[in-house]
C-alpha cells in the first residue's frame, strides 16, 4: 500500500465542493491569490486610508509577496477549492517545525461565500497538515477580518500567544489535531 503524502492526497468532497492540493502556480491559483490579496488589502487600505488599494500598489504587492513560494513540497502545499467544478477558493499550509503546521490564505470567492466552502477548506486542511505529520496547526489574523475569527473559531481554534512578528498579524489561533487512524 502507497503512503498518502498531502501532495497526493485525493480530493476531499463535502457537499458541492471538491478540494485538492494544487500547485501554488497554477493559472486557477494565481488568480485567486490575486483575489485574496486584492481583497485583504483593500479592506486595510479602507480602514486606515479611506480608499481601496492604489492599482499600482496592488501590482507592487501582488508581485512582491512571497507567500505562495512557501506553499510548495516538501514543506507546504495549496489546497484549491472547488464549487461546481470551478475554482472559488484557496487555504494553504507550512510546516512551521516537526508537528506544527501554518494554515495560510484562507479564502473563498465572494460569490461563493455562504455554501460553506470555509468548512470544506478546513476539512481538507486538516487532512493535509496530518498527512504532513503536525498534531497542531496555528495561524495568524488581522483584527478587521472578522468573518476569519468567527470560521476558526467554528473549527476548534482558540485564541493564543503570539508565535511570529508579521507585519499584519494581530491575532493567533491553535488548534491541535485529531490522532491520524491506523
Amino acid at each position: 500500500m502507497t503512503a498518502t503524502t498531502p501532495w497526493t492526497m485525493a480530493p476531499v468532497t463535502s457537499g458541492p465542493w471538491t478540494v485538492a492540493p494544487e500547485p501554488a502556480d497554477s493559472p486557477d491559483a494565481r488568480t485567486l491569490w490575486a483575489a485574496y490579496y486584492t481583497e485583504v488589502s483593500d479592506r486595510w487600505f479602507r480602514l486606515h486610508h479611506g480608499s481601496d488599494t492604489p492599482s499600482g500598489e496592488l501590482e507592487r504587492g501582488i508581485a512582491a509577496d512571497d507567500g505562495p513560494a512557501q506553499l510548495v513540497a516538501p514543506h507546504g502545499l495549496l489546497l484549491v477549492a472547488r464549487l461546481a467544478g470551478r475554482a472559488a477558493g484557496t487555504a494553504g499550509l507550512a510546516l512551521l517545525e516537526p508537528g506544527t503546521a501554518e494554515l495560510r490564505r484562507v479564502f473563498v470567492r465572494p460569490s461563493a461565500r455562504g455554501e460553506r466552502g470555509g468548512s470544506a477548506l478546513m476539512a481538507a486542511a486538516d487532512a493535509a497538515a496530518g498527512a504532513l505529520g503536525a498534531t497542531r496547526l496555528v495561524l495568524d489574523t488581522r483584527h478587521d477580518l472578522v468573518e476569519s475569527h468567527r470560521l476558526y473559531e467554528r473549527h476548534g481554534f482558540t485564541r493564543t500567544e503570539a508565535y511570529n512578528e508579521g507585519p499584519y498579524a494581530e491575532r493567533w489561533y491553535a488548534r491541535r489535531l485529531a490522532p491520524a487512524e491506523s
